[in-house]
Parts: structure tokens; C-alpha cells; sequence
């Protein structure tokens, strides 16, 4: 499979691996794409797993809604759901970083049913976000969700290229970075995928689903240097799970985790399926 369709929208998606392997759907986040797990599937799929690398909404060609409303935790969350639908898959285990984190932890919530497990990488469960918002050094760290909501000026001063694209992706290596920078850099790109964070205002005032609890398996791991998502946020995430919870601290990595370490993640990944699986 190499795309799938939803509303209209035509998703392009890395199918990989043993046809007959247990899928893993991986979800990449900011500025990323589905190339951001290239290091970590070669391990998968020798393990025997398939694994589906959506190029999520506004980052496939042929899904880029302009409306910013589009990008609502329901719309991504439904359009994970129609990938496992159009492959076939009745449970999968889903994997998230960054913004495809928090797709993790909504998909977690809405549909435990089709959850094998969830894993997410650098992202905390959003409950556990909100609780230590006031309390902790998180709001500072997440300064840049509020400038990213101004249309045009934040394209402007995160243009590709420029001082702030280059603050941005500091840490990832060299190869990836570029590649990031070229994607971001075709008409309509920033802005599609800047309208993630945009729609998070109308999430919060009028939410589409609720957020419950992860009943599923969930496996975190989250990078100790990370500066934008901090240690207050990662450890009170434990709290929003009631199912088997393993929590991994990755000390001396950043917020780059599946491009920096895939090795580090391909392993925990593999021996926490093979756990909840025993």
C-alpha cells in the first residue's frame, strides 16, 4: 500500500516489511515525515513486524487543508483509523513522536479496541501536560506554541533556512535536516503543518473527544535533554495510564529521538512488545 484515502485527502504511506507481520503504524510530528523512522524500522521488520509510516495531514501532497480546524485531534485521529482500515488491520501497535505523540495518546483513548499497545516518544499523555502546566517549568518551555499562532508571521520567522529553522532543528543530524528544511520549504508546507498548532486553541475550547485514561499497554520514552517537553510533564504521565506502563528516561538525548536514537528506541520497542505479548 502505498497511500490511502479519507475525505477526499490522499495520504501517501511506507508500507514495510513481512506482509503477515503484526503492524506497527508510526506517526511522525514537527517538522517531520515518515522518514523520520527510517533508522528505526530496518529492526522492526527484521523482528517480524510491517510497519505503516503515514506522511500525515499537511504533510502529504494530497492532504493539505487549508482551514486550520482541519488539523483537530478528531480529524487525525479518525485518519489513523482510516490507514488501519484501508491496510486491513484490525489491531496495531501505534507509535508516535512529537505531534504524532499526541495522536498516539487521543487514538489510545478513542479506540483501545484497535490498540495493541502505545507507544510514544517525547510527548506526554496531555493530562499530565495540563497538570504540571502551572506547577513546573512547562508553559516556559512551550513558549512557541503561542507565537506559532499568529499566521504569517510565524512562517516568516520560522521561514526554512533562516535563524529560527536552524535553532529549530539543532540536534537532528545533518541529512535529516535538510530534508526537513526542502519539505517545509514547497508552497503551502509551514503553514499546513504550523496549522497542527493552530488547532489546538479550538481542541481546548470546544474538544471533540474526551481524553481518558490509557487502558492499553504504553511504553514512553522520552529524551532527558528534551527543551521543549520537561521532566515534570514525563514523570506525572505515569499517572494517566492504568494499564502496563513502562517509562524509559534516555539520558544525554534530545527532542530528535527516532533520528538521533533509533537503535535505542527500535530496542525498547521490541522488547516491550515481546513483554505484553508473553
Amino acid at each position: 500500500m502505498r497511500t490511502f484515502a479519507r475525505d477526499g485527502l490522499v495520504f501517501e504511506v511506507r508500507d514495510e516489511g513481512p506482509a503477515d507481520g503484526t503492524v506497527v503504524v508510526l506517526l511522525h510530528g514537527f517538522p517531520q515525515d515518515s522518514t523520520a523512522w527510517d533508522g528505526v524500522v530496518g529492526p522492526l521488520h527484521a523482528a517480524g513486524y510491517r510497519t505503516l509510516a503515514p506522511d500525515q495531514r499537511g504533510y502529504s501532497i494530497g492532504a493539505m487543508p487549508k482551514s486550520a480546524k482541519a488539523y483537530k485531534q478528531a480529524e487525525l485521529v479518525a485518519d489513523v483509523l482510516a490507514l488501519l482500515d484501508a491496510a486491513d488491520v484490525e489491531k496495531a501497535h501505534i507509535v508516535g513522536h512529537d505531534w504524532g505523540g499526541s495522536v498516539a495518546w487521543h487514538f489510545a483513548s478513542e479506540h483501545p479496541e484497535r490498540c495493541l499497545s502505545m507507544t510514544s516518544l517525547s510527548t506526554p499523555h496531555p493530562g499530565a501536560f495540563k497538570a504540571v502546566a502551572l506547577r513546573s517549568t512547562q508553559l516556559l518551555k512551550s513558549w512557541y506554541m503561542g507565537m506559532f499562532q499568529i499566521p504569517k508571521v510565524s512562517e516568516s520567522i520560522l521561514r526554512p533556512g533562516g535563524s529560527a529553522w536552524r535553532a529549530l532543528s539543532r540536534g537532528l543530524p545533518g541529512h535529516q535536516a535538510q530534508h526537513y528544511e526542502e519539505s517545509m520549504s514547497r508552497p503551502g508546507a509551514l503553514t499546513s503543518a504550523l496549522n497542527w498548532y493552530r488547532a489546538l486553541p479550538k481542541d481546548i475550547a470546544n474538544p471533540s473527544m474526551k481524553l481518558h485514561r490509557i487502558t492499553v499497554p504504553v511504553l514512553y520514552i522520552w529524551g532527558e535533554r528534551d527543551p521543549a517537553l520537561g521532566r515534570a510533564a514525563a514523570e506525572a504521565t505515569g499517572d494517566f495510564v492504568t494499564a502496563d506502563y513502562t517509562f524509559v528516561a534516555l539520558a544525554g538525548v534530545g527532542h530528535w529521538v527516532p533520528e538521533t536514537n533509533p537503535d535505542a528506541v527500535a530496542d525498547e520497542m521490541l522488547a516491550f512488545f515481546e513483554r505484553i505479548q508473553a
